[in-house]
């Protein structure tokens, strides 16, 4: 349940810079205000969450296994 929580953080996150590079346009800073202390909780929740997923690029869990890489 903690790594899908992590993921749905990661996956708006995504949207959010994915909104940046093609609209110039900050979802978080336009909803909370850009700047502010509750976007900046946003921002390091998001990135707090990253961090705890980077286990999960090394993992091997069955048919996700792949050694010929």
């Amino acid at each position: 349940m903690f790594y899908k929580v992590c993921l749905a953080l990661l996956i708006i996150g995504g949207i959010n810079w994915g909104l940046i590079g093609i609209l110039n346009f900050n979802l978080v800073a336009f909803i909370f205000g850009g700047g502010s202390l509750l976007s900046r909780i946003i921002y390091t929740i998001v990135g707090v969450a990253a961090i705890c997923c980077i286990p999960a690029l090394f993992s091997c869990n069955g048919d996700d296994c792949n050694s010929d890489m």
